[in-house]
């Protein structure tokens, strides 16, 4: 059995986010998400930024600027979609912000209409 990456915290983002799907259902835009599931985070004692900017690097030159939908205990990505389901460009996007970044996980948190999806994006 290998380890998994920060499994707890993993564990408690994904019922964090499921809190808030129960509670506020789908039909919201991404950011009132993004609002509530820091609240449920940081009840649960993890550390949680939202919007934190991230410059992108070519050849040691600025190129671009993205911002993190959420960052838990500076290692963790979040990535929140309000989208019929996660699709191949959400994880693009999830992978380049792992690339960028130099962390190693980064959770997609769909808020769906019919279920909260997560995905789990580990490099």
């Amino acid at each position: 059995m290998s380890d998994v990456l920060f499994k707890d915290e993993s564990y408690q983002i994904v019922g964090a986010a499921m809190d808030v799907w129960g509670a506020l259902g789908f039909g919201f835009l991404e950011s009132v998400y993004e609002h509530a599931l820091l609240i449920e985070l940081r009840e649960r004692g993890l550390r949680a930024e939202n919007q934190v900017p991230v410059n992108v690097f070519y050849k040691d030159q600025t190129i671009g600027k993205f911002f993190v939908d959420v960052l838990v205990n500076d290692e963790i990505i979040l990535e929140l979609k309000t989208a019929e389901q996660v699709s191949q460009n959400h994880m693009g996007q999830a992978l380049n912000y792992l690339k960028a970044t130099n962390h190693r996980l980064a959770i997609i948190l769909n808020f769906g209409p019919n279920r909260l999806e997560f995905k789990r994006m580990v490099v």
